[in-house]
Formats: C-alpha cells, sequence, structure tokens
C-alpha cells in the first residue's frame, strides 16, 4: 500500500491517491466505479493473484483513502491521474480493467496517452461511449435523470446511495441478489467519498461523450456487461462500444445487473484471467 502524487487539475494542485496491490505476474490496474473504491475489488483481489496475476488498484481522487480536492474530477484529469500510477509504478504490458464510471479513463488514457504500456483493456458494465440522451444518441439516460441523482445526493446522501445501492446489484422485493451485509459494505465504501466528489463525478460520466475516442484504441479488448443493467443500461453503452470495436470480444451475462463483480464474481474471474493470461498476438490494429 503506497501514496503516488498526481500533480494534475485545474489548479495544478498535488493530490495523493491511495494505491494497494498484491501478487506477481501479469499486471493488471483495476479502475473502481462510482461511488466505490479500490477495495470493490476483494473478491477479485482474492483470486487473481493465485493465477500469476499482479492486481493494483488505487482510490479515484475524491474517494477512498485518496485525497479529496473541491474540484478537478473530469476525465482529462480523472486519466492524469491513472497515468501518474502507471508512471510512478513504471508499469508496462499492462492489463486496464475499468468497471462503470472506470471505462472513461480508460479510454480517456489510451487517447490521450496512447497505449505504449498497455497490453489489453477490459471494459466491465461501462460507461463508454456515452451515457446521456442527446438527438443523436435517442437510447441514451434523460438529463432528468442525472439532475434527480445530484439533488437527492445533495439532499441526503446516505439514503440516496442505499436506495441506488439496490438497484446496482439486482435487489427487489423478490429477489435478493446480494446479501444486506453486502449492501451494508458498499454503503461504507460509497460513504468513504466525499459529497461534493459524488456529485462532480456524475456529472463526469453522465455527460462526457467517448464516442470518437473508443477507436483510439489499438489493443485487445474485452467488454463485459450484465444483460439487465438497470444502473448502465446495455443498450446505451455496450452495446454501442462493441459496434464501435468490431474486434472487441463481447461477453453479455444473461439477467446479470450492473454489480457483477459481485454477483457473478466467479464468471468474471474466470473470464478476467483467461483474457490477462493469453499470449497477445502483435498485429497493428485490430480495429
Amino acid at each position: 500500500m503506497r501514496l503516488i502524487e498526481s500533480k494534475t487539475g485545474i489548479a495544478g494542485e498535488s493530490v495523493k491517491l491511495f494505491v494497494h496491490e498484491v501478487g506477481q505476474g501479469n499486471p493488471a490496474v483495476f479502475i473502481s466505479g462510482w461511488p466505490l473504491s479500490h477495495e470493490m475489488w476483494e473478491y477479485q483481489f482474492n483470486e487473481l493473484p493465485k493465477h500469476g496475476i499482479r492486481c493494483i488498484g488505487y482510490d479515484r481522487r475524491g474517494f477512498g483513502k485518496s485525497d479529496k480536492p473541491w474540484d478537478s474530477y473530469d476525465y482529462d484529469t480523472l486519466a492524469a491521474d491513472l497515468k501518474a500510477v502507471l508512471d510512478e509504478l513504471d508499469l508496462n504490458n499492462v492489463t486496464l480493467v475499468g468497471f462503470s464510471m472506470g471505462g472513461g479513463e480508460v479510454v480517456r488514457y489510451l487517447s490521450t496517452y496512447g497505449s505504449a504500456r498497455i497490453a489489453k483493456v477490459v471494459l466491465i458494465s461501462s460507461v463508454v461511449p456515452f451515457m446521456l440522451k442527446t438527438e443523436d444518441n435517442p437510447d441514451g439516460v434523460p438529463q432528468e435523470l442525472f439532475d434527480g441523482f445530484v439533488k437527492d445526493a445533495e439532499d441526503d446522501r446516505p439514503k440516496f446511495l442505499a436506495g441506488f445501492a439496490k438497484n446496482f446489484y439486482g435487489n427487489t422485493l423478490l429477489n435478493n441478489a446480494v446479501s444486506d451485509e453486502i449492501l451494508q459494505w458498499h454503503a461504507s465504501l460509497a460513504l468513504q467519498g466525499s459529497g461534493r466528489a459524488t456529485t462532480q463525478c456524475i456529472r463526469s460520466f453522465s455527460e462526457t461523450d467517448f464516442r470518437r475516442e473508443v477507436s483510439s484504441i489499438d489493443v485487445p479488448v474485452l467488454i463485459i456487461h450484465g444483460e439487465s443493467d438497470k444502473t448502465v443500461p446495455i443498450k446505451v453503452s455496450s452495446d454501442q462500444t462493441s459496434k464501435l470495436l468490431p474486434g472487441a470480444e463481447y461477453i453479455v451475462y444473461e439477467g446479470a445487473p450492473h454489480g457483477l463483480f459481485i454477483t457473478q464474481k466467479e464468471r468474471l474471474n474466470e473470464n478476467l484471467i483467461q483474457f490477462i493470461n493469453q499470449e497477445v498476438v502483435t498485429i497493428s490494429n485490430p480495429y
């Protein structure tokens, strides 16, 4: 465990990012989803090191044990934070694993800094390529929904996050996809984030358009998404990304919710182990 300094953001302020790593072998950097921290990957970090994978996770600025500045939650800054982690640890032949909001960091990093350090990419339940409903993105999510998220988070963040978590894992009155204890654990991770970071990141992941950047990915890609994801609907996200990256491997988990890193953890671990450890065939551009 260590703190890495990232000198990015509006005022060029120095922000310390908390980094945790375990295992030896092929390096994989895991970027968490909103509003969680690197600890969301517990069931992956417990298993993947057994298969020769060095698992590295960090807390996004504003969340977990990282610094919590007032501003600078845009994707340019967040991708620069990812670069700071890769550079400080001097990582090469990396598999970037981005969950939900974390998919945006993956794409923005590659479109800005290139793939010199990167071997592969995994996008899980990702917000990429564009979440917001617009004239040229009619299947997107209405602005009013995200505005409501911000208002509810500002009014009563613990209550809002508790309700959000149930949808996140697909819990209903008739189906407890995860235990109450998992929901409590989720809430404890989410509440480590600052209120400001929580709302600013809603704006970033909902309003950032990655459609033109996705084509900059020039390494092998694995896309995984739950068919029944109510948080990031598959139709507007991974279905579209798979069309923009026709060479990518696309796996749809039938009936799975957004939080499949818990609900389908065994299957996800198997898919990650196989993809990260398989030999890369060098080609100029798979897409």
